[in-house]
């Protein structure tokens, strides 16, 4: 590919506290800086290839549903304007522009909630078998696509790097984390996909599912990491939504596809990518950032 690809980064400065299947954490002390690379990963393995401006993509957009969502529930984001970090970063300003966020540290919740409008992915397939997705009941004669007669709240295990999420119940989460905080997380997530929700919608989008990262500052929940970007949801174009198929989507959906269609075993080293699936990936990722925020991504 022509373009540049960010898929590691090295700080003049600093180097990374930790870095995730696509994210580089840098402490700074009082905050972290968050870094957006290129990478990919799919059935949580990073894959070899990077996706243009997908670092770009996932910054752009949790910058704007953060501001749109705060509303909602409080944030760990400072800023995503380069000029405002401190005074080590700016060397670095061409590598951090458009794809880094620093932020506020928080405690985090070691628990991702994710919340299912529609009937797909492993919901889907845990539907299938057993009628059920994580031990709630669904009712018979759904259709793969179907609207949820209600909103469903499936957590799970928040794995590190080479591990896999495990969904959880929500009694087990609340064993993990207290009832009283699932509670509070599960009305939070709720209130937060509706919101994006309605927006979706104006824009010509199906939120389908999504997930959450949540921190604990000062005692106060605060949302963290990512927000209702194609890495963390589901996104279907509504003009093409037809229930009892898979859908197209704004997501990596598409690489998933491709994976499965070649018959890779989902463990590592994952297959390199064509040149065909990392370009069409990246205009699906262009085209969720412009549809949502209303305006083309600004390298």
């Amino acid at each position: 590919m022509a373009q540049n690809v960010i898929t590691s980064t090295k700080l003049t400065n600093l180097t990374p506290f930790h870095s995730g299947k696509v994210r580089d954490l840098y402490d700074l002390g009082d905050e972290f800086l968050i870094i957006s690379t290129d990478r990919l990963s799919a059935f949580d393995v990073v894959l070899p290839n990077g996706i243009p401006d997908k670092g770009k993509v996932l910054t752009g957009l949790s910058k704007f549903w953060f501001n749109y969502t705060k509303s909602v529930v409080d944030n760990h984001v400072i800023s995503t304007e380069v000029e405002d970090y401190p005074e080590e970063l700016q060397t670095d300003a061409e590598l951090l522009k458009g794809r880094s966020m620093l932020v506020l540290k928080a405690e985090r919740v070691d628990v991702e909630c994710v919340v299912r409008g529609y009937l797909a992915g492993s919901g889907w397939s845990s539907y299938q078998k057993t009628g059920e997705i994580c031990g709630q009941k669904l009712p018979a004669g759904l259709r793969e696509s179907d609207k949820l007669p209600e909103l469903l709240f499936t957590p799970t295990t928040k794995a590190e790097q080479g591990e896999h999420d495990e969904p959880i119940s929500i009694d087990e989460m609340q064993s993990q984390i207290g009832a009283d905080l699932t509670d509070q997380l599960i009305e939070i997530s709720f209130a937060l996909f509706n919101s994006a929700s309605q927006h979706a919608e104006n824009s010509g989008i199906i939120l389908c599912d999504t997930k959450f990262e949540f921190g604990l500052r000062d005692g106060k929940i605060i949302l963290i990491d990512e927000v209702f970007t194609p890495d963390s949801s589901r996104f279907w174009p509504a003009d093409l939504y037809e229930p009892g198929k898979p859908q197209q989507s704004f997501d990596k959906q598409f690489v998933r596809d491709y994976l499965t269609e070649i018959g890779w075993n989902k463990q590592p080293p994952a297959p390199e990518l064509p040149d065909s699936v990392i370009s069409k990936t990246s205009e699906k990722y262009r085209e969720a950032y412009r549809l949502i925020v209303g305006e083309e991504l600004n390298i």
